[in-house]
């Protein structure tokens, strides 16, 4: 018998996924309905996923029983931003496992998606948070969910001791742990947790099923897929960033303005970020590189465009524990606005167990190359060297 901290099936709603796939899903339908792509999988620390390939496959065949409810929908027709049409095209959404390819390769464990953006974009979270769980359930099977429980609330302890009050007055935190977690009763206990007992102020969760489900916000706007995928939907590659940060403005009008600045490098980024977008956008989040030189690099670009940082908000997404996010905010609190989105910290770190590092990113969009560089080397994405040195090349990054 599984303990409390697993179900019998580690996906069961079409909403449990970060909130990013469902808003950029729907700026695909209106404007990239055709659009093709591949995506690939990738275990960083070359874990041996073999042994867990026939139960990945079951969790995946059964994704395509998983549909969305009328009161899910109810909830997300309540969202401004989200528009009717793909409410209706949610209400016929099925996931098509068709689409998704497991194999070995070289002694690994190999997995790749490829059909229509459209019809693939919201299979990325599910899939990696049902491999975490998977292998969690292989692993640690007898795990409570109160071990994971015990873990968070010392968190919490170390941050009510550690922050003063006019801190946590302002310590804005959010729950960014789907894609990692150890199980979807974890981050259902940790969510809720945040929500009743977190020191700071807990302003959301990336999850929609558990945004929907507990009564908190969803939270997110674009991933680094957005970005990549212009790359060769765009009449130029070193257009590329304008164009995807223009439809995006064109899709939202002013809603989800938080943009993701690392897919070329933030130096690259900042070139394309100029007056116009910097006015319009509400902030930047922080994915790879030395935080603290990344918002002082955000904060010059804003004073150099004579805007007053204080009215902008950087999130942080990167890694991050509460001591770094407390540090962060310290440094930043009186420059600029701050905010912090916690993922396998939360809904992962419980002792005895080493949580997985996992990607699974797009490869190539209608065919063609795409690539990540990011502002740290071991997050780069990209399979065909000649495409990424092309990329470096375009965009005048170090290493072209």
């Amino acid at each position: 018998m599984m303990a409390d901290s697993f179900s019998e099936q580690a996906v069961q709603s079409l909403l449990d996924t970060d909130f990013y796939k469902l808003t950029m899903m729907q700026a695909v339908l209106h404007n990239y309905p055709n659009a093709e792509v591949e995506w690939a999988f990738r275990c960083r620390n070359d874990e041996d996923l073999r042994p867990y390939h026939a139960a990945i496959q079951a969790e995946i065949d059964a994704l395509a029983d998983v549909a969305i409810s009328d009161s899910q929908l109810a909830f997300l027709e309540r969202i401004p931003f989200i528009t009717p049409d793909f409410i209706r095209f949610l209400r016929l959404f099925r996931f098509n496992p068709s689409y998704v390819f497991l194999g070995e390769e070289e002694g690994r464990f190999t997995l790749t998606l490829k059909g229509p953006w459209l019809h693939l974009i919201l299979f990325e979270v599910p899939i990696l948070a049902l491999i975490s769980e998977v292998r969690n359930r292989q692993r640690h099977a007898d795990l409570p969910l109160q071990v994971a429980r015990d873990q968070l609330y010392r968190k919490f302890d170390w941050l009510a001791r550690e922050a003063g009050a006019d801190e946590l007055a302002e310590f804005k935190m959010a729950d960014f742990g789907t894609r990692r977690r150890f199980s979807y009763g974890v981050q259902e206990m940790v969510v809720r947790s945040l929500r009743d007992d977190f020191p700071g102020r807990f302003v959301g969760t990336s999850n929609v099923h558990l945004a929907w489900k507990l009564g908190v916000a969803p939270l997110g706007t674009m991933a680094h897929e957005w970005l990549m995928a212009h790359q060769q939907l765009g009449p130029r590659l070193i257009d590329s960033q304008i164009a995807a940060l223009d439809c995006w403005v064109r899709e939202y009008r002013g809603q989800l303005g938080i943009a993701l600045t690392d897919t070329i490098t933030m130096e690259a980024f900042l070139r394309d970020f100029d007056l116009y977008f910097a006015k319009l956008f509400d902030g930047l989040r922080h994915d790879s590189g030395d935080p603290l030189q990344w918002a002082e690099k955000a904060i010059a670009h804003y004073q150099q465009l004579g805007i007053d940082p204080l009215t902008k908000t950087l999130v942080f997404s990167d890694s991050l524990n509460l001591e770094k996010a407390l540090a962060l905010f310290r440094a930043l609190r009186e420059r600029i606005n701050v905010s912090f989105g916690i993922g396998t910290h939360f809904t992962c770190d419980i002792p005895g167990v080493q949580p997985m590092n996992m990607v699974l990113k797009m490869s190539r969009c209608n065919g063609q190359p795409v690539a990540k560089i990011s502002d740290a080397p071991g997050k780069a994405q990209g399979g065909e060297p000649d495409f990424l040195h092309y990329l470096r090349h375009v965009f005048q990054v170090n290493g072209a």
